[in-house]
């Protein structure tokens, strides 16, 4: 029996993981797994607006995903056009804002496309926003970040102007999730219990929630277990209370 979950998570993130063993305990092609695994980002989108969640990112695809065959890479890609274009219409009309986060000079430039008109059309709204963390890893996060200071660096020296200040706030302000808060939660399918390269800053102080549920079974009764937990946890970010 689920507990009365009173403090819901601001940002939820899952590693969404599992969708090849679900393919291949069924006797499928691993590609049929990621097919499979649309319909658990489907449920897990409408209970997250459902119980408030304000942001909801998904780690879809990452950098090391490149590295795959390329028949599976491709039908990623493939597939991430067609269900994004696919629910183009709820997006807009369950008012839901669509951001991609990752390295967009290895996307695709068709997937490109699709996403930044997407992106466009559902800029102003505001009940849920679902980052999809796409070709995307923490590492890369960091070094993108850690180029944006240098360019500015080299800017203030040309124009002769005193270096600016780098602290965490303003470190975070050049990282790809700017003007997105941390996750509270960071859910991981399929019980593996590792953080794979996968917001590295963000994800200092989030609570993390580790299930054996393949991502394609994962649905609202294992997403509540989920904030369940982190509803019993007591928060300190490394203070007393």
């Amino acid at each position: 029996m689920i507990s009365k979950i009173t403090n819901i998570p601001i940002h939820v993130s899952i590693i969404m993981d599992g969708n090849g063993r679900w393919a291949r305990k069924k006797g499928y092609e691993r590609l049929l797994g990621h097919n499979a695994g649309v319909e658990s980002v489907k449920a897990a989108v409408k209970y997250a607006r459902e119980k408030g969640i304000r942001y909801l990112s998904l780690f879809a695809f990452s950098e090391e995903n490149w590295g795959r065959p390329d028949e599976e890479v491709s039908g990623l890609m493939a597939l991430m056009a067609k269900g994004i274009a696919t629910e183009r219409e709820s997006l807009v009309r369950n008012n839901i804002r669509l951001r991609v986060i990752g390295n967009r000079d290895q996307i695709p430039k068709g997937l490109r496309g699709v996403v930044e008109e997407i992106e466009a059309a559902t800029l102003s709204n505001s009940s849920l926003d679902l980052i999809v963390m796409f070709s995307y890893s923490g590492r890369w996060d960091i070094l993108q970040a850690a180029r944006k200071y240098g360019e500015i660096c080299a800017k203030a020296t040309r124009e002769g102007l005193s270096l600016p200040d780098l602290d965490q706030n303003s470190f975070t302000e050049l990282l790809s999730t700017v003007g997105i808060p941390d996750p509270d939660l960071i859910i991981r399918t399929s019980g593996e219990q590792r953080i794979s390269n996968y917001m590295l800053w963000q994800a200092a102080y989030t609570e993390f929630y580790f299930t054996d549920v393949l991502w394609p079974d994962f649905r609202k009764t294992d997403f509540d277990l989920a904030l369940e937990s982190f509803n019993n946890r007591q928060r300190r970010f490394g203070k007393l209370k």
